[in-house]
C-alpha cells in the first residue's frame, strides 16, 4: 500500500516526496513551499488541457476507422481531403527558421553518434556518459569486424594475431584520416611535436609532418616524447596514446598503445521506452539517477570478476595546446533527457480527487529540478556549457500537441526560476500525425528546438494502428522498403533543413539494433549519414566508437548543404498506406511471420513485465541478439492484431503461436536462473497474458500503445512478489 504525504490539494509519494525535499530542492534556489504550491497551481492548470489532446486522438481515430470501414482504400485524393477536412492534416505554416540560442556544440557544429541509455541502471548510464571518448583498439579487437581468419580469435588470452590487426585497421583509419605527407603511420617509430607542427621519424630514417598540419590540436607529456597527440578530423577527434612500457606499445614501432576517438558526443539518458518504471518507487529510483548524473555524483557499484568495481563519471580531459597553455575537452557526451510523452498517468502524485496525474509532466518538472543543479553549476561536473537543459519529447500528435508541450516548458521555466528558453526541446518525429504535419510541429516550438528524428519501430506501429481497418498490412520485413518509409525518412530531413536546423540543431536516424554485429553495421549505418542525418542511435560505447568512423568518412556538413536545396513534397507518399492488396499469402508465409512476430514479442515482454528491465539484448527466432525496447512490441504485437483483425489468420491460429514461441523463449532463457517459464502453466503466467492482451487487446489500445497494459501487468509481479506470491 502506497504512502502518501498531502501538500496543497496534491498527495505526493512518500518515497518521491522526500527525494524532491531532501535531495532535489537543496542548493536548487528554490524552497519547498513556493516549489510544490507552484507545481500544483501547474498541474491544475494544465491537465484538463493535457487530457482535451488525448480525447482528440480518440476522435480523430474514430472517424478514420469509420470513413476506412466505409472506403477501404478508397480514392486517394477523396481520402486526403478527408484527412484535411478533420484537422489530422493541418494546412502547412508559411515558411519560417529557427532561433534557438544556447545550444551546446554537440548540437550546433558536431556531428557523431547518438547512444540511448535506460535512466533507471546506474552502470548503464555511468558507461553512456563516459562514451564520449572510446578506444578504436578495444572497439575492434571486441567485435567481429576484425575477422577470426588466420587463427586471429579472440579467446580468453590476448591473441597477438588478432591484436596486430587491430592496430592494422587503426592505422589504416588514420592515414585515411589524419594523413601524413607521402608516408603512413604504419611506418611511424616516433612522434613528436615541434612548434605548432606534428614530426613523424620513419622506419627509413626520414621525417614527414602531417597532410594538413591544422589538423593537430594539442598534446599530453612533453612536446619531444608526448604520451597522447591530439587530432581532429570533420570536427571530431582522436587521441594517438604513446607508451612504450604498455603491453601493446612495446610492440609498435612508435609505442602507440591506442587510438582513441571522440565517440558519443550525445547520450539520451531514457525515461520512457527502455525503462519499465511503473510506480512511485520506480520514478523516484529514475530521478535519483538523473540527479546524479546532473550533480556529477553518480556512482555505480557492480561485480566484475569476483572484484567489487566503482563506476563514477569521467572528468574532462586536459591537454597541452600549441601554443603552450592548457586546453580542456568536455569529457562526457552532452546528455539529453527523454521524457515520458502525453499519454501515461502515475499514482506518484494524484490530485484533489485521487486521480493519478500525467506522468509526462512530472518527468518535466523533476527532471528539470534535477538539471537546475547542472545550470546552477552546483556540482564539479557539468553538462552543459551554454547553461541549458536538453529534454527529447516522445509520441507527440501533431502541432497541437507540441505546442502544449511548449507551454509545459514555459510554465516550468517560470516554476524554476529559469530563463525563458533554458528548456530545449527534441521533438521524436515516430506518430504518422507528426510525420505529416512537421514543419507546423517545429513552428510552434522555434525557439527552443534542438532535435528531431525519425524512428521505423515505433512510426510503423502507429502506421498499423491508424490504418487498422483499412485492410491487412504487408509483412514486416517489407515495412523498410514501403514508399511510405522512404518519403517519411527523407521528409524528415527536409523538412528540418528547411527550417534552418542546420547549425542549430539535430537531425537524428533511428537505433542499430544488432550489437553483436558490429562488421556489418560499418557497412550499413554511414547511409544514415549520406540522407543527411548529423547523429544517428547506437547500442552501446563500442557501438558509439565504431559509428564514429562514419562521422569521419562522411562529411556531413557537406551533405546537408548538397540536400538543402531538395525542394519535393513527400506527404502523399508517406500518406500511402502499406496494405497488400492481394493479401495472397499461402500458409507458410502466414505461420512465418506470426511465428517472427510472437516470438519476438514474448522475448521482450517476459523481460519488462516480470524482472522489470526495460532495455535488453533478446535473442530473435534465429538467436541473433536485438536491443530492443518497448516500440519493439507496439508494431510487433499491431502487425498481429491488425492481421487477425483483417482475417488473414484466426485467434486460434496465434494462441497457438503464442504457446509455441513461448517454449522457445524459455529455451532461449534456460541459463537464466531467474527466469521463469511462461509455458508450463501459461494461464499463470503474468508475462504470457499480457503477450496475448497486446494482441487480442490491439485495436483497443491508444494509437497501439503498449504502455497500459505492460504497466498493469508489471504492478501486478510486483505486487505478487511483496505479498510473497509466485
Amino acid at each position: 500500500m502506497q504512502n502518501y504525504q498531502k501538500i496543497g490539494r496534491l498527495q505526493v509519494a512518500s518515497e518521491l516526496y522526500d527525494f524532491v525535499n531532501n535531495e532535489a530542492l537543496p542548493e536548487s534556489g528554490l524552497n519547498q513551499e513556493t516549489f510544490w504550491k507552484g507545481f500544483d497551481e501547474l498541474l491544475h492548470d494544465l491537465i484538463p488541457e493535457n487530457k482535451k489532446l488525448l480525447e482528440t486522438r480518440d476522435e480523430l481515430q474514430e472517424k478514420i476507422d469509420h470513413w476506412h470501414k466505409e472506403n477501404g482504400q478508397g480514392d486517394f485524393g477523396r481520402y486526403k481531403s478527408f484527412l484535411e477536412s478533420i484537422g489530422y492534416l493541418e494546412p502547412e505554416a508559411d515558411d519560417f527558421k529557427i532561433s534557438t540560442n544556447n545550444v551546446d556544440e554537440e548540437i550546433t557544429s558536431q556531428a557523431g553518434p547518438q547512444l540511448v541509455v535506460p535512466a533507471d541502471n546506474k552502470r548503464y548510464a555511468a558507461n553512456a556518459a563516459n562514451a564520449r571518448w572510446g578506444s578504436l583498439y578495444d572497439a575492434l579487437y571486441g567485435t567481429d569486424v576484425i575477422s577470426d581468419e588466420g587463427g586471429a580469435e579472440a579467446g580468453s588470452e590476448y591473441n597477438p594475431k588478432r591484436g596486430a590487426k587491430v592496430v592494422e585497421y587503426a592505422k589504416s583509419f588514420l592515414d585515411k584520416t589524419i594523413p601524413l605527407k607521402g608516408a603512413s603511420h604504419a611506418d611511424a617509430v616516433q612522434y613528436s611535436i615541434s612548434g605548432k607542427s606534428l614530426h613523424v621519424k620513419l622506419e627509413n630514417g626520414d621525417t614527414v609532418p602531417l597532410e594538413d598540419e591544422s589538423q593537430l590540436q594539442g598534446y599530453q607529456g612533453s612536446a619531444e616524447e608526448p604520451s597522447s597527440i591530439l587530432l581532429k578530423h570533420n570536427n571530431l577527434h582522436a587521441d594517438i596514446q604513446i607508451d612504450r612500457s604498455h603491453p601493446i606499445g612495446k610492440t609498435d614501432g612508435a609505442g602507440v598503445k591506442d587510438v582513441v576517438l571522440e565517440s558519443a558526443t550525445t547520450t539520451i539518458i531514457d525515461c520512457e521506452d527502455s525503462v519499465a518504471a511503473v510506480d512511485a518507487e520506480d520514478k523516484t529510483n529514475v530521478y535519483s539517477n538523473i540527479l546524479g548524473l546532473m550533480k556529477g555524483t553518480l556512482t555505480a557499484e557492480f561485480n566484475k570478476g569476483g572484484k567489487t568495481m566503482t563506476r563514477k563519471l569521467n572528468a574532462d580531459r586536459e591537454y597541452t595546446s600549441l601554443d603552450g597553455g592548457k586546453m580542456n575537452l568536455h569529457g562526457r557526451a552532452l546528455l539529453f533527457m527523454r521524457n515520458v510523452g502525453h499519454l501515461m498517468t502515475t499514482d506518484a502524485i494524484l490530485d484533489e480527487n485521487g486521480n493519478e496525474i500525467p506522468e509526462g509532466i512530472m518527468d518535466g518538472v523533476i527532471t528539470s529540478l534535477a538539471a537546475k543543479h547542472d545550470v546552477l553549476g552546483t556540482g564539479e561536473l557539468h553538462n552543459s556549457r551554454e547553461g541549458s537543459i536538453y529534454i527529447v519529447k516522445p509520441k507527440m500528435h501533431g502541432s497541437r500537441e507540441v505546442a502544449f508541450a511548449n507551454k509545459l516548458f514555459e510554465r516550468i521555466e517560470d516554476l524554476l526560476e529559469l530563463k525563458r528558453n533554458t528548456l530545449k526541446i527534441g521533438v521524436m518525429d515516430e506518430e504518422r500525425r507528426t510525420t505529416i504535419n512537421l514543419k507546423n510541429c517545429i513552428k510552434e516550438v522555434k525557439e527552443r528546438v534542438v532535435f528531431i528524428n525519425t524512428g521505423f519501430l515505433d512510426r510503423t506501429g502507429d502506421e498499423i494502428h491508424t490504418s487498422m481497418e483499412c485492410g491487412p498490412m504487408i509483412r514486416k520485413s517489407e515495412m523498410k522498403s514501403s514508399i511510405w518509409l522512404g518519403s517519411y525518412e527523407k521528409s524528415n530531413v527536409d523538412v528540418g533543413l528547411g527550417a534552418g536546423l542546420k547549425g542549430r540543431a539535430q537531425i537524428g536516424k533511428g537505433m542499430w539494433a544488432m550489437p553483436s554485429l558490429m562488421a556489418l553495421m560499418l557497412e550499413q549505418k554511414s547511409g544514415q549519414l549520406k540522407a543527411g542525418a548529423n547523429t544517428a542511435w547506437v547500442p552501446s560505447p563500442t557501438a558509439a566508437t565504431l559509428h564514429a568512423l562514419h562521422y569521419h568518412e562522411v562529411n556531413v556538413h557537406e551533405v546537408q548543404e548538397e540536400l538543402a536545396g531538395r525542394n519535393e513534397d513527400h506527404k502523399d507518399n508517406i500518406l500511402t498506406i502499406p496494405v497488400d492488396k492481394k493479401a495472397d499469402w499461402n500458409r507458410t508465409d502466414i505461420q512465418e511471420e506470426l511465428d517472427n512476430n510472437a516470438q519476438g514479442l514474448l522475448g521482450y515482454v517476459v523481460r519488462w513485465v516480470e524482472h522489470g528491465v526495460g532495455c535488453s539484448t533478446v535473442p530473435d527466432i534465429n538467436n541473433v541478439g536485438l536491443m530492443e525496447d518497448r516500440a519493439t512490441l507496439r508494431i510487433s504485437s499491431q502487425h498481429m492484431t491488425n492481421w487477425l483483425h483483417q482475417g488473414i489468420c484466426t485467434r486460434e491460429q496465434i494462441e497457438e503461436t503464442l504457446l509455441r514461441m513461448a517454449k522457445v523463449v524459455d529455451e532461449q532463457n534456460a541459463d537464466d536462473a531467474d527466469y521463469r517459464n511462461m509455458s508450463d502453466d501459461p494461464d499463470q503466467s503474468i508475462a504470457f497474458q499480457a503477450a496475448r492482451d497486446l494482441v487480442f487487446k490491439g485495436t483497443e489500445q491508444p494509437s497501439g500503445y503498449t504502455e497500459p497494459i505492460l504497466h498493469r501487468r508489471r504492478r501486478e509481479v510486483k505486487e505478487a512478489l511483496v505479498s510473497g506470491r509466485k
